[in-house]
This record gives C-alpha cells, sequence and structure tokens, in this order.
C-alpha cells in the first residue's frame, strides 16, 4: 500500500505536523469510550445551563420602586377607609323625633359630643368628633337647635356649624304702654338680662319681634327704640300739611289716642280725623283713655269703671279737663295708627258713637250724632248683656260729684256718659275692661269698639250746627 505524503511548506517541521496533529485532534468529536449495555441504556445528563450574568441594580430606583408600592397600598387603604367614614357619618341617627337641644355656652367638641349623646341625637362621640376636628367645617357654636328625626352626624354637625338656632318670637300689641311691654318681656323665661329702665311712653313700636335663646330683654327695647324712630320718621316725611300737630312728638301723642279709641284698621283715619278737626277748632278732645292714663299712668288699666269724680279730676292728660293734647303719648301706637295720623280722612267729622256691629257712627253736626246716640241705645236697650260682659262702675256710687254742664264728649269708644238722673243710669257706664280677662288687647281681638252708653248732649255756645 501507498501512503501519500503531504507537502511542506518551507520552514515546517515534525514539531509542525505534530502541532497540527493536536488541532486535529481536538476538532474532532469526542469519541465514546465503549461502555456496558447497562451503561448504555442509561439516561445521559443534560449539562446544566449557563449562568446569567448578574447586572448591578441602582439604589435610587429600587427606592423609588418601594415608595410606589407603598403609595399605591396607602390609597386603596385610605379610599377604603373614607368609604366607611362617609358611610358611619351619613347614615341616619337615633334620634327618633324631632328635638329641640341647648349647647351651653363655651362649651368644647368633647362636651358637645356628650351633649348630643345625652340627649339621644349621636351615639358614636368619638366618630362625631373626628368629623368635627377633621371634616373641613367652621367651628361649631353654642346655643339652641332643632335637629331632625334620624338626623346623621353630618346634618347634625351642618347644624352646628352654621348656627342656624331656634327662633322664638314675642308679640307686642298696638296701643300697650312701656310699663305693659316691660312686663311682658319680664314675663318671657327664654330673654335674659334686667332693663336698665322704663322706656318713655310712645318710643317703642309694637309688633312681633323674633330672637334666639340668649337675647337680652334689653336687646328687645333697643330694637323697639330702633324700629319706632325708623318709622316714624318715614311717616313724618310722607305727613299732610294740614294735620294739626308741629313735631313728631306730637304725631305719636295724638296717634295713641287714636289707638286707644278704635282697633278697625278702616276707622283709624276717619278717628284720627274727627280728633284733628277738634283741634283745629280749639275745641276738648274728650277722650275717655286719657282720663284712665291720668289716673293710673303708665299701668294703662282702672280695673274697673271710670268714676264721675274722676271725669273732672283734673289731671294733665285728661282732654276733659285740658285743652288740645296731653303733655305726651297715653300708649305706644302701632304703624297703622302712626300713618292714620299723620294723613287721616278728609272729613268735616266732630262726633262718632257706637253702632253697635264693632264699628264707630260718625257725624258732622251735634243733630245728627244725637240721632246715632238714639240708634246705639235702641241696639242696646234690645241686647241683654252676659253679667260678667264688662266691668261698669255705678255713676252714683260718687253722688257728692255733679254733672259737668255743657258736657261735650266726642263720643268715642270710651267717650260715654250718662245723665244721672236718666234711668239707665245705674246700669251703665263707661267700660274698663282694659287689662282684665276681657280686655280686648289681652284676647288679641283688638276691637275696642264694646258697647258704651252715651249722654244727650247740649249745643255748646260757640259752636252752630250746620243745617
Amino acid at each position: 500500500m501507498f501512503f501519500r505524503r503531504s507537502k511542506t511548506t518551507p520552514g515546517e517541521g515534525p514539531d509542525a505536523a505534530g502541532h497540527e496533529d493536536r488541532d486535529e485532534e481536538q476538532a474532532l468529536p469526542q469519541r465514546l469510550s465503549p461502555r456496558s449495555p447497562s451503561e448504555a441504556i442509561k439516561p445521559i445528563a443534560a449539562p446544566p445551563p449557563p449562568e446569567r450574568p448578574e447586572r448591578e441594580r441602582g439604589s435610587f430606583i429600587g427606592l423609588f420602586s418601594g415608595l410606589l408600592t407603598f403609595g399605591v397600598a396607602a390609597a386603596l387603604a385610605a379610599m377604603v377607609t373614607l368609604t366607611i367614614y362617609q358611610r358611619n357619618v351619613q347614615e341616619p341617627g337615633p334620634l327618633p323625633a324631632d328635638k329641640v337641644v341647648v349647647i351651653p355656652s363655651r362649651s368644647g367638641t368633647s362636651e358637645i359630643a356628650e351633649t348630643l349623646a345625652k340627649e339621644g341625637v349621636i351615639q358614636h362621640t368619638g366618630l362625631f368628633e373626628f368629623a368635627a376636628r377633621f371634616g373641613g367645617r367652621p367651628p361649631l357654636r353654642a346655643g339652641e337647635y332643632l335637629f331632625k328625626a334620624h338626623a346623621s352626624i353630618g346634618d347634625t354637625l351642618d347644624t352646628l356649624a352654621t348656627g342656624r338656632q331656634v327662633q322664638h318670637a314675642i308679640t307686642f300689641p298696638e296701643g300697650l304702654t312701656s310699663e305693659q311691654i316691660v312686663a311682658r318681656l319680664n314675663e318671657n323665661d327664654v330673654l335674659a338680662g334686667e332693663i336698665g329702665e322704663t322706656p318713655p311712653e310712645g318710643s317703642l313700636l309694637p309688633d312681633t319681634y323674633k330672637f334666639e335663646r340668649g337675647a337680652t330683654r334689653q336687646q328687645i327695647v333697643n330694637l323697639m327704640k330702633t324700629k319706632q324712630r325708623e318709622v316714624l320718621n318715614q311717616i313724618w316725611q310722607r305727613r299732610s300739611a294740614d294735620i294739626p300737630v308741629k313735631t313728631p312728638a306730637e304725631l305719636v301723642t295724638l296717634a295713641s289716642i287714636v289707638e286707644k279709641e278704635t282697633g278697625r284698621a278702616d276707622e283709624r283715619p276717619r278717628v284720627a280725623a274727627v280728633f284733628a278737626n277738634r283741634l283745629n277748632r280749639r275745641m276738648k278732645l274728650q277722650s275717655d283713655p286719657t282720663i284712665v292714663y291720668g289716673l293710673v299712668g303708665g299701668r294703662g288699666t282702672l280695673g274697673r269703671g271710670i268714676l264721675r269724680s274722676e271725669i273732672d279730676r283734673a289731671t294733665p292728660y285728661n282732654t276733659y279737663v285740658i285743652e288740645g293734647l296731653p303733655p305726651g303719648p297715653i300708649a305706644n301706637p302701632g304703624k297703622a295708627a302712626l300713618e292714620a295720623t299723620a294723613n287721616p280722612s278728609r272729613t268735616r267729622d266732630l262726633y262718632f258713637v257706637a253702632d253697635g256691629t264693632g264699628g264707630h257712627a260718625f257725624a258732622e253736626t251735634l243733630e245728627a250724632h244725637q240721632r246715632n246716640v238714639a240708634r246705639w241705645r235702641a241696639v242696646e236697650k234690645s241686647r241683654q248683656s252676659p253679667p260678667d260682659a264688662v266691668d261698669k262702675a255705678d255713676p252714683n256710687a260718687d253722688p257728692a260729684a255733679p254733672r259737668p254742664t255743657g258736657a261735650m264728649p266726642a263720643g268715642g269708644t270710651n267717650a260715654a256718659f250718662l245723665d244721672p238722673a236718666s234711668p239707665e243710669a245705674r246700669s251703665r257706664a263707661f267700660d274698663a275692661s282694659e287689662g282684665t280677662r276681657l280686655d280686648p288687647l289681652k284676647n288679641r281681638t283688638y276691637d275696642l269698639g264694646s258697647p258704651k252708653s252715651v249722654p244727650l248732649l247740649a249745643e255748646p255756645p260757640t259752636l252752630k250746627p250746620k243745617r
């Protein structure tokens, strides 16, 4: 057998050939050594996977990833907590019915929560305090509040934060004196404090005034004074130029007499016209309420009828004795009476008398007035007055007092007297029900036109009836 010898390049020798043989041996696949049959059927373990190279992780990225994870978890927890909180704050409360609760002044959040829990308005004081402190509402206010049935904690907090307190009201009917108004204020147990002094007569405006618990009586008085000044200034600006009063104070004085003479709104301007006409003619007003005020002052009531001796008793307020207006108001007139006095009806009436229907019949002349008196007496005769209808005084109780000659009452609701010689004199006299349980002001009917008796009137020497 012949072998082919490979050519060698110059410089190559046996060492180079040996090196080549080693390279070829390394390039050849690894030969398997002979194994036994049992070993041949055994599986060959796979070589381990190559190791992954380690990547260096930055510290900032790791911190950010941790914070992000924590933030997501915290947000989820906050959402769950807020949902539960809102549900508990808005769920209906335990209060079965509407209830008024007084929160004492200078109460802290804890004290308010305890008061509400005691009154049955809330059940969870801790939740209430948390919501009050961290709910973003204004500070809670003390006072008197009305809580609706089943009010939630949220509703309760809104009520306390907005300060919508219970509104109380006190009403002063027109025609009360300042002393009577002060007495009514003192009787109110919701108001606090004392009144320094009784306000001047006619300086208060009768009306309904609202206030909150804790308001003082003096505050109501000050408010009534302010309202009276405002109303009086407005009315004085638009008064009629023909009225016989020169100052706002005189307007109040005349309006107080009109107020006491009638409680009917449709009659006030006409009653005011009667007194204005009498003042213009220099006739005495002869109004019975002025007699009463001259005798008892601010008390406003006799509690009985006027005695004949009292008709002639000289007091600064008795318009049967004095001429013109009394020195001041005899009561606190309302806005309607002030309006009527500032703008009376354009009539020539000088007299008025009850007509039996709660109103009055007016007349320009004495003859017409006497006819109205006769009609009223006929109405009185046909009636059977109940035994306790009014307080009456027996004119003969003071027999030493003679009847004034030439007396000419205006014929108003209270100006009514009988000749003692009349057979009806012992059964009829002036009605002085003011201040009693039959007082129209106390009954709030405001109708002072109760039955009165009127005497036969004599013609005054200076006044000629119109034909």
